[in-house]
């Protein structure tokens, strides 16, 4: 075969296996498009691609809704605006990409009354990633028919993630990571005060004990380390409860509620979150992506205001020291890191 002819059979050859190739691709680029269609509503097949690592885990921490029907607000919650916080709250999340699951932190509702919670869950379920719930002191009363009871028996029916008959549960989001649900509220006399009992306290510590090779995640309402001081709000044995998590070593964060106010602390392997309320000022919640590396893990943690800015001028106007409520920059947003031991 001559050297002219050996080329042009290599050239044919070459265009074949082009369009070969090209047809590979179009049917590739083709089925992508179908898959991204076809999981849209969840986020989409080309953002599953790069956001589903085993290592990373992202949550939205909501505290304090205080959601409520009637239409009064009072000195410094614009209760009345609660609906709208929450919606405008649930869009942006519903809009995040990737999110794992989204943690209500207590005080989903204003007034301990059946209706009220029968009237916040409509909104939570238009959210499109699982959530779930902490306990806050205006959630349950003394005495009222919505006992903590009653209130997970309707949050259950609600939403079919949330199977927990006790006030306090654990469950793993992702491989490599534990969450920790407590309840910190006193139910025998009217108070805002939290404590956590001792059988309580011992499942704590049994649930830490356990889950010394991974990177935990402890929701609660009333706060272990306060944003500011307030006597009549704290966790009567925060001391006690600081010791049992402080004793283990893994990376664990604790996020927290309550005080309506910005707060981050690190203390060597722990990291203390405080979230502010929606519906006092800064009407804010928070984003959370958690990276889980081989020698250390890195927590980046996001400021979220509401979308409302006419509802968060009023509300600044609401509190008497509104940088007490924002904190300072630092404990909004920032990127932290816990070496592994």
């Amino acid at each position: 075969m001559s050297k002219r002819s050996k080329k042009k059979k290599d050239s044919i050859l070459f265009r074949l296996m082009n369009a070969i190739f090209t047809i590979v691709l179009a049917g590739i680029m083709a089925y992508g498009l179908q898959c991204y269609s076809a999981t849209s509503s969840n986020g989409g097949f080309i953002n599953s691609l790069f956001t589903n690592n085993s290592q990373t885990l992202k949550f939205a921490q909501i505290s304090d809704a205080h959601f409520y029907t009637g239409e009064d607000n009072t000195s410094y919650k614009l209760r009345a605006e609660s609906d709208k916080l929450l919606d405008d709250a649930i869009t942006q999340v519903n809009e995040t990409p990737g999110v794992n699951f989204v943690m209500f932190t207590g005080d989903q509702i204003d007034k301990s009354f059946e209706k009220e919670l029968r009237a916040f869950l409509p909104h939570a379920q238009n959210l499109k990633y699982p959530w779930y719930i902490t306990f806050g002191n205006h959630d349950t009363c003394i005495g009222g028919y919505l006992t903590p009871e009653v209130y997970l028996s309707m949050v259950h029916d609600a939403n079919p993630d949330f199977n927990f008959k006790k006030p306090y549960y654990s469950f793993i989001p992702k491989k490599g990571y534990k969450v920790i649900v407590l309840d910190t509220i006193i139910r025998d006399r009217l108070t805002s005060n939290g404590k956590i009992g001792e059988e309580q306290l011992s499942w704590l510590k049994n649930e830490l004990d356990n889950s010394e090779k991974d990177t935990v995640l402890i929701f609660m309402h009333v706060p272990v380390v306060e944003p500011f001081a307030s006597a009549g709000h704290r966790l009567l044995n925060a001391d006690e409860v600081r010791t049992v998590i402080e004793t283990h070593k893994n990376p664990i964060a604790v996020f927290q509620g309550h005080y309506h106010a910005t707060m981050i602390k690190q203390f060597d392997n722990i990291l203390y979150v405080s979230t502010p309320s929606l519906v006092s000022y800064p009407n804010a919640f928070r984003m959370i992506t958690v990276t889980n590396h081989k020698n250390k893990v890195v927590f980046n943690i996001e400021f979220k205001e509401t979308n409302l800015k006419n509802i968060q001028k009023l509300a600044k106007i609401m509190v008497f020291a509104s940088n007490l409520y924002t904190g300072e920059e630092k404990d909004q947003s920032g990127v932290f890191e816990i070496e592994k031991k």
